[in-house]
């Protein structure tokens, strides 16, 4: 097989960022030595961090931001053709934020069996989607077996589909009642096992919410900590399977604990691309930071990890995904969430922190498209697929039906100043034949 070249390449920024008018502009005097940090490639602190969230000059983050993604991704945004499948809003927790979960004899619970799924995954086929994206509650009384089960389902009925699924909470709860390798870090790896060996591809980045001890036992209590949700993510990379990064903001957290979730997602991650940078020559910091931000001169060969990559022995965080709280119909219901402006604030610092990161989605589903395309301008150079159907959270006034078209994507892509480009799940080009709609992954 040969592997695909990465779509990320290494397009250099423009000299100067933005609408002509910031050309000029006075800059915060607080981020001139941010700014020095961001153009040569240095790693930024979290006290960088808390000036980036304070300076009343969002025009400068956002600049900053725009031309990191730039100097990763030249012009150029993915999207693809996915659909999301919920197996079951039936849920053991009672997260506060949550308006998803039911209890089995409520109003509105669900479970869909392996039928559905099945006619899930030929509708997925049928409609040329490359990835299906499932996750659900912690169900209580569905056997492991069901979870196998189904992603056996979707894989005869759509063998060339890639199968992102479970969350981390999810994983441990797959443990939890399958009593494979015991409650440790070797009982996830089984889990994961069995699971890679049913058709699992990769793991989204859900139930990551913020990593915070004090938040988790207001907001989420029950819910497994940052320990456990890293630990999952670090076997599902041991095993070779890529996954992605999620927080969930605006909620009752504060700007400092948003700043630690970061900071532990690229600690992470720094462990995890440790080799490969050295195979490609990037030079790490004395704290053996793995910075992929910087000016093309720091990148002699590849600047992005992809699957197949010289040095590349597993898998590793592809994307980080900030994600807007909406209070409507949870029990914080009373708190207003995010702002636009904090939204789009929080977004261009998670690509300016996250440096090891390849990839910042604006999740179009949950920042709306309009708002996505801001963000494009800010940092994010993905906006999600088309999605169908999603019964996790949504915007305001938006039902579950929540389908947008390839053209429809393309054409908020274009309008905000970018190419649109169709990925596969691990961000390899999508080629399609131009009569049926055949695709392939490119190189694949």
């Amino acid at each position: 097989m040969t592997l695909a070249a990465p779509i990320s390449g290494a397009h250099a920024a423009p000299a100067v960022v933005g609408h002509p008018a910031l050309r000029t502009r006075r800059r915060d005097p607080a981020l001139t030595e941010i700014a020095r940090k961001v153009e040569t490639g240095e790693r930024l602190t979290a006290a960088d961090g808390a000036v980036l969230f304070a300076t009343p000059d969002i025009h400068e983050v956002c600049r900053l931001a725009d031309m990191v993604r730039r100097r990763l991704h030249g012009d150029a945004v993915f999207y693809n053709i996915n659909r999301h499948l919920n197996y079951s809003n039936i849920c053991a927790l009672s997260c506060k934020f949550c308006a998803f979960h039911r209890k089995k004899d409520q109003d509105g619970a669900y479970e869909h069996n392996l039928d559905d799924i099945r006619a899930e995954a030929r509708k997925a086929r049928e409609s040329g989607a490359t990835e299906m994206h499932i996750v659900g509650g912690l169900h209580p009384w569905l056997p492991f077996s069901y979870y196998t089960d189904m992603l056996r389902a979707i894989g005869e009925e759509a063998p060339q589909i890639h199968i992102k699924a479970f969350t981390a909470v999810e994983i441990v709860h797959l443990q939890r009642i399958s009593k494979r390798g015991g409650d440790g870090y070797e009982g996830v790896l089984a889990v994961l096992r069995d699971l890679i060996a049913a058709g699992l591809g990769s793991l989204p980045g859900g139930g990551a919410e913020v990593f915070d001890d004090r938040v988790h036992d207001e907001a989420f209590k029950g819910k497994i900590r940052s320990d456990q949700w890293l630990d999952v993510h670090r076997a599902a990379h041991e095993l070779g399977i890529n996954s992605n990064a999620t927080m969930l903001y605006g909620h009752i957290e504060e700007r400092s604990e948003r700043l630690h979730h970061m900071e532990l997602l690229r600690l992470q991650q720094d462990h995890t691309l440790s080799a490969w940078a050295d195979a490609q020559g990037i030079a790490k910091d004395a704290n053996g930071a793995v910075v992929l931000t910087g000016p093309a001169a720091n990148y002699p060969n590849e600047r992005l990890p992809m699957p197949g990559s010289r040095g590349l022995k597993t898998g590793y965080f592809q994307t980080i995904i900030p994600l807007p709280f909406f209070p409507n119909a949870s029990e914080l219901e009373y708190l207003p969430g995010p702002t636009g402006l904090e939204n789009l604030r929080t977004l261009a610092i998670a690509r300016l922190m996250l440096d090891n990161f390849p990839h910042v989605k604006a999740f179009w589903i949950m920042q709306t498209l309009p708002m996505a395309q801001l963000e494009l301008q800010a940092g994010a150079d993905d906006i999600d697929g088309t999605v169908v159907w999603y019964d996790i959270t949504k915007a305001v006034g938006e039902g579950n039906h929540q389908e947008t078209s390839v053209g429809d994507l393309a054409r908020a892509i274009r309008e905000a100043g970018f190419a649109a480009v169709e990925r596969d799940t691990v961000y390899r080009r999508v080629e399609r034949d131009a009569q049926t709609g055949a695709w392939k992954s490119a190189g694949a």
